[in-house]
């Protein structure tokens, strides 16, 4: 999971930007990636939440923003 939090993190802000923009669920799979990682199990449930009911398009707007000015990507961790 580290691997894969290093490799989205390592990538280009404008590749981050364009995956977030047209595939919206890569930064909630990446939100799930660190809370496994983390062993944040309140994390985890909410990451499965957010995937299984569609609640990745709440978050969708601020993810653009957080990638636009280089913020980390929010989460509760």
């Amino acid at each position: 999971m580290k691997d894969l939090i290093k490799a989205i993190d390592g990538l280009p802000k404008i590749v981050r930007f364009l995956g977030t923009l047209i595939w919206g669920i890569l930064t909630n799979i990446y939100r799930l990636c660190r809370s496994i990682a983390k062993q944040d199990v309140l994390g985890v449930v909410l990451a499965i939440i957010l995937l299984l009911c569609g609640g990745f398009f709440i978050l969708w707007i601020i993810d653009l923003v957080c990638i636009l000015l280089d913020k980390p990507i929010w989460w509760i961790d």
